[in-house]
């Protein structure tokens, strides 16, 4: 079998779904191949780029190699300003290239002004019309080789994201025209999210032999054949830990848990979409880890979790993996023991993301977040003390919200400015398979049958067109909050802010 890894999306860090499936498939004797052809594929058009005529178009040209390898330095990272720099450069010449294809392309992003990822129409288009796609002359020659090299029978694509959708089935499409005798395999995040939508058919049967839902390893397994318990298996990355991310070293995703322990929230995927949680045990968690340091030498543990378990936090702060690691948590009472914190932070923590959302308590109790604002408080300044960075997560436009409660969380985050390391601030998107439609005028959000979300008129009044204009004319101009969001890295966001932290220490020291 053959696994792959789409573009386009973050380059920073390899795709731990290939290495939970490579590692699944190896431990019941099945020959598997992977490939993080995203990396790879953005690599290529770096190189095979074409430099514009306009002052910064040429320095970014010229400048590729060493952006690059910026990127790849700690060093880059204590200086803000030389990392934007790198970044911008890099996403210039990305940027530049596809538009010359008619692409909003970015080093995050892959937008096509033409076709949508949310209409199957416009994916078979893709898959038809496989030699317009800007990675196909990557693409074309490193499957055909790939394929030379393991003869698979089964090429399997994990397809997470919007942004892989059109590159996903153009490679796809090129597949069904070289080697028609391939079986293909789909399945990731957005697989799933079609999946779970109500009255799904499938509209890919010419171009899609299987699909695979939610967390793939047994079904995977049970097409191959599979009639015994399988159970599960530490992440391989051999294989992946040599590809060229970019960023300050190898970073290693683990997740110690699948799904949400919480599972509460109003409108969250998790819920409608019924996804079963599933942890290792922290004991397993602590010994994976250790071997999986030992195998790839990490710069930094990313923890894939929706929320770190209170369980999995204390076998951490026990157990010291021996590299630094960040991930999300639930902000509850274990956070707000400062001591607690400190020993987080000693077990080599430098950021946890918060899924905050409001600074609102009557929002947050209509969400069923189960948060407290004055705990929420505490909890902020405890790990500040302790020296841990933190990326907030707000979240504008929930149907219990209006101005005056969105006013609330403006003033919540200006008093806790100081404890507030990184912010991310989103506009509410309603799933389209939420519970909660019911009660809402609901309407399409983006036209497309393969649509994920629905719109809706705001019961308050409080529709996405005044909630942008507050966000542009208020909220971020608020001095306190304007310098928070001026630290955010812009492209890579979340997945670089722990390496600005000052208690980051470079690989080799």
């Amino acid at each position: 079998m053959l696994i792959i890894h789409p573009p386009l999306t973050k380059a920073c860090e390899p795709p731990a779904p290939l290495a939970y499936l490579l590692a699944a498939l190896k431990s019941q004797g099945h020959s598997c191949t992977i490939c993080d052809m995203n990396v790879e594929a953005l690599l290529f058009l770096l190189k095979t780029a074409l430099s514009a005529e306009d002052t910064w178009s040429k320095r970014a040209y010229k400048n590729i190699g060493r952006n690059l390898d910026a990127l790849k330095a700690i060093s880059t990272y204590n200086n803000i300003d030389r990392y934007k720099r790198s970044v911008s450069d890099l996403n210039r010449i990305v940027q530049l290239a596809g538009e010359k294809c008619n692409l909003q392309l970015s080093l995050a992003n892959y937008q096509d002004n033409t076709l949508s990822p949310l209409k199957s129409d416009d994916l078979s288009h893709a898959a038809t019309h496989f030699r317009n796609n800007i990675f196909f002359d990557y693409f074309s020659k490193r499957l055909e080789k790939l394929i030379e090299q393991s003869r698979p029978e089964y090429i399997g694509f994990s397809l997470s994201y919007l942004s892989q959708a059109l590159c996903t089935f153009a490679m796809i499409g090129f597949l069904k025209d070289r080697f028609p005798e391939k079986k293909i395999i789909l399945g990731g995040g957005l697989v799933t999210t079609w999946l779970s939508k109500e009255g799904w058919h499938n509209p890919f049967s010419n171009l899609v032999d299987h699909f695979i839902p939610g967390q793939g390893e047994i079904p995977l397994l049970q097409l191959l054949g599979a009639n015994h318990k399988w159970k599960p298996v530490k992440p391989d990355y051999t294989s992946l830990a040599t590809n060229t991310y970019l960023s300050p070293g190898f970073i290693l995703p683990y997740a110690a848990s699948t799904g949400c322990f919480w599972k509460k929230c109003s409108f969250c995927p998790e819920t409608s979409e019924d996804n079963p949680y599933q942890c290792v045990a922290p004991e397993t968690v602590v010994l994976e880890l250790q071997k999986l340091c030992k195998e790839t030498a990490p710069s930094l543990i990313h923890l894939l979790d929706n929320a770190i378990s209170p369980a999995a936090l204390t076998a951490l702060a026990n157990h010291p993996p021996g590299r630094p690691w960040y991930g999300f948590a639930r902000i509850d009472s274990q956070l707000g023991d400062p001591t607690f914190c400190k020993q987080l932070r000693s077990s080599g923590c430098l950021m946890l993301k918060l899924g905050l959302e409001s600074g609102d308590q009557h929002v947050l109790d209509s969400m069923h977040k189960g948060i407290d604002l004055e705990l929420a408080t505490t909890v902020l300044h405890n790990l500040h003390r302790a020296g841990i960075t933190t990326y907030v997560y707000l979240l504008f436009g929930t149907p219990s919200e209006d101005h005056n409660r969105a006013q609330k969380t403006l003033d919540f985050v200006t008093k806790n400015h100081q404890n507030i390391t990184f912010l991310n601030h989103a506009i509410f998107n309603l799933p389209a398979g939420s519970s909660e439609i019911a009660a809402l005028d609901v309407s399409d959000f983006y036209e497309g049958d393969l649509s994920i979300y629905r719109n809706f008129n705001h019961p308050k009044g409080w529709n996405r067109g005044k909630i942008r204009r507050y966000l542009d004319s208020t909220f971020k101009r608020r001095p306190e909050i304007a310098r928070i969001i001026q630290r955010d890295p812009p492209f890579f966001t979340s997945n670089h802010a722990p390496f600005f932290s000052s208690c980051f220490s470079s690989p080799t020291s």
